[in-house]
């Protein structure tokens, strides 16, 4: 009861003050010390999903997005997928929404006692390189091989060596069927293999990320190039 401790002496006077019987001041003890516990799971998995920024899906205006009914948006927000293991590739250009859409299912599923990991592809790769002798990043993999979502994004923005994609094969391999993995991507799956520079890898890897998938096409125009803010008040300069 480390929580309701620190609180006991505001308790006291409530039962006090309110003539609460034994049986009253023991379920508010109890309610208060659950509540506080899962507040402060709630903030330990938020600091560890290490989300660039915190965007609820509320705050996604779907009018910009076609693609995507307000149906779809309300099944996934569901979680079903996540507790089935099933992995969502978000494809489209750059500032359609698709890493406003991921973080917002991620901040859903923490909020459900879910264990999230958020992480850019530029990230990823140094981490790979460097799990093998820094603490630090074996600390980092380590939440992310835990974790029951990995959100990746911006996959495939740059193209990888021999080695750099045969790492990234072992981590989508021990995450397959494990965990579930959000990716998004401005590159479709047949342009991977270019970048990869192994077919075979490739091959390897879609075949785990795809086996059980909603692969989702984002079309539209940039949201931040639409809604950028300018110095001038004037149309032009």
């Amino acid at each position: 009861m480390s929580e309701t401790s620190k609180e006991l002496t505001s308790f006291l006077r409530k039962a006090e003050a309110n003539s609460w019987t034994y049986q009253e001041f023991l379920r508010e003890l109890l309610t208060y010390e659950e509540k506080r516990r899962e507040e402060k799971m709630i903030e330990k998995h938020l600091k560890w999903a290490k989300f660039p920024y915190e965007k609820s899906l509320e705050e996604f205006n779907l009018k910009e997005l076609p693609s995507l009914s307000t149906r779809q948006l309300k099944q996934l927000q569901e979680l079903s997928w996540l507790e089935e293991s099933f992995n969502l590739v978000f494809l489209g250009p750059p500032g359609v929404g698709k890493t406003h859409i991921s973080i917002g299912l991620g901040l859903e599923a923490v909020h459900r006692g879910h264990r999230v990991s958020f992480i850019s592809m530029g990230e990823l790769v140094p981490l790979l390189k460097t799990e093998e002798f820094l603490r630090k990043s074996q600390l980092r993999m380590k939440r992310i091989k835990e974790a029951d979502l990995v959100i990746i994004d911006d996959l495939m923005y740059m193209a990888m060596d021999q080695n750099e994609a045969n790492l990234f094969f072992h981590l989508i391999n021990h995450l397959y069927e494990r965990s579930s993995i959000i990716l998004t991507s401005n590159k479709g799956p047949e342009e991977w293999g270019d970048l990869l520079g192994d077919q075979g890898i490739t091959t390897a890897i879609l075949d785990r990320l795809l086996h059980r998938s909603e692969v989702i096409h984002f079309d539209g125009a940039s949201h931040r190039i639409k809604y950028r803010e300018s110095l001038f008040q004037a149309k032009s300069v």
